[in-house]
């Protein structure tokens, strides 16, 4: 973990010019304010100030003055820069110019959650990301089109993968940023990428999430390509997801692992796989946040719609990957890379920590493949469907007492609000498809 002096003694040592002050919106998106580096003192004192109203969901016009206070850890120089232009970046916490976190920031309501569980007794959430990705190519104007690069299949190389280099150019500057690249490779879609880097503690593998997208937009864009992180962005083949591999760690011990427990999880374990299934129905409104999102969590295209959980089993909600010991942990399946990586992982450890207090007991594993199973085989498995629009999915969550405590009310109320804002403009916009539907009835 890096310092405030160690972050003095990098800038120095390696002629950094530059510094982005970023912090995470409402809806996710990676903002920055960019600073000469002659005022690092002042943006490690904390004395770097924004304009709130201008980010969506912080503050009103009337009072608009925020400050942010960097993370040190976060600390990271952006590789692809150089000479006078290089740049490094640090992630911020929001705060209030009373000097009080502000309720509304992403990165502080997942501080606060990871706070609360650490009352609990446990150490930390460790949590693995596996974020998707498309790759588009551009015209001869630079504009991103929707013709995908290549039309290779799930693990395929080149020359049919003709994105690979894209990809291992992503996975070296990534590299260089301190990740630790564990995989990299075609995903099951034409087009369609996976780059996988080991798993940290919640906080900051939230932060890379952010640093993840920016790499692979930037290094996209210089291979001549468009990268989107959009779930559904091509009809009748798969989305991109971001399945969340979740661990609670205990006096340094893996509190998911038990020998002699069922499945070989602890209790623990079990109760806190039966907090994500009791509360998926309001976190998918976080998981999956966009309308394009749920044209993804249809069945048929390996994304999970059902409520339940097994081993080996690839379609159920959660599973459980084989490994035991320090590497036991539940694989969250239905989210996707529009979450705001924040909000999500705070949001599926409220429902985990909410499951360990009330020692909810997790129902039967479900082995069979639940889409071949007709409607009276999943009622009598008591199997239920996550929510089918973002629209119902924001109703779960508004009537979810624990996860509005959770994420606070008023972001809530703030994330809500967009969302039905967008759903409203959705409704009333006219799409191509309609115009191919209808236009000559």
């Amino acid at each position: 973990m890096l310092t405030a002096d160690d972050v003095k003694k990098i800038v120095k040592d390696e002629d950094v010019h530059y510094l982005r002050m970023s912090f995470t919106d409402a809806l996710g998106a990676l903002k920055n304010i960019e600073i000469p580096i002659f005022l690092l003192d002042d943006a490690l004192d904390n004395q770097i100030k924004i304009d709130g109203s201008s980010i969506a969901g912080f503050l009103p016009i009337e009072h608009a003055d925020m400050y942010l206070y960097p993370d040190p850890a976060s600390f990271v120089i952006y590789p692809w820069t150089s000479g006078r232009d290089k740049t490094a970046a640090l992630i911020c916490d929001v705060y209030n110019v009373d000097g009080t976190p502000f309720a509304g920031d992403p990165r502080g309501i997942l501080k606060k959650n990871l706070a609360a569980v650490n009352k609990m007794g446990f150490d930390a959430l460790n949590v693995g990301a596996e974020p998707e990705f498309f790759l588009f190519k551009r015209d001869e104007n630079g504009r991103p089109t929707m013709t995908v690069n290549d039309d290779a299949f799930y693990f395929d190389t080149e020359p049919k993968d003709e994105g690979e280099a894209c990809r291992r150019d992503i996975a070296n500057v990534l590299t260089d940023m301190g990740f630790k690249i564990e995989a990299a490779h075609h995903e099951a879609a034409a087009g369609q990428h996976e780059i996988d880097f080991r798993f940290d503690d919640a906080l900051h593998t939230a932060d890379k999430i952010q640093y993840f997208k920016l790499v692979v937009r930037e290094i996209a864009k210089q291979h001549g390509l468009a990268a989107t992180f959009m779930p559904k962005p091509i009809t009748g083949i798969n989305g991109s997801g971001m399945h969340m591999n979740q661990s609670l760690f205990k006096d340094g011990q893996n509190a998911f692992d038990d020998p002699n427990g069922f499945k070989g999880l602890s209790d623990t374990a079990r109760s806190y796989l039966a907090g994500l299934l009791k509360h998926a129905p309001a976190f998918t409104a976080v998981a999956n946040p966009t309308i394009n999102s749920y044209k993804r969590l249809v069945p048929g295209y390996e994304a999970p719609t059902y409520i339940a959980w097994a081993t080996d089993n690839r379609t159920p909600l959660v599973r459980i990957p084989a490994g035991r010991g320090k590497v036991a942990r539940l694989e969250l399946r239905s989210g996707d890379p529009s979450a705001n990586p924040y909000i999500f992982i705070a949001a599926i450890l409220a429902a985990g920590a909410d499951g360990i207090k009330n020692e909810l007991t997790a129902p039967d594993p479900v082995e069979r493949n639940i889409y071949e199973m007709n409607a009276a085989e999943r009622d009598e498995a008591n199997i239920n469907e996550l929510p089918g629009s973002l629209e119902q999915a924001i109703a779960n969550l508004e009537a979810d007492k624990e996860l509005v405590s959770a994420l606070g009310d008023e972001y809530v109320k703030t994330f809500a609000r967009f969302k039905k804002d967008e759903i409203a403009e959705y409704k009333t916009n006219v799409t191509n498809w309609e115009h191919k539907e209808y236009f000559g009835a």
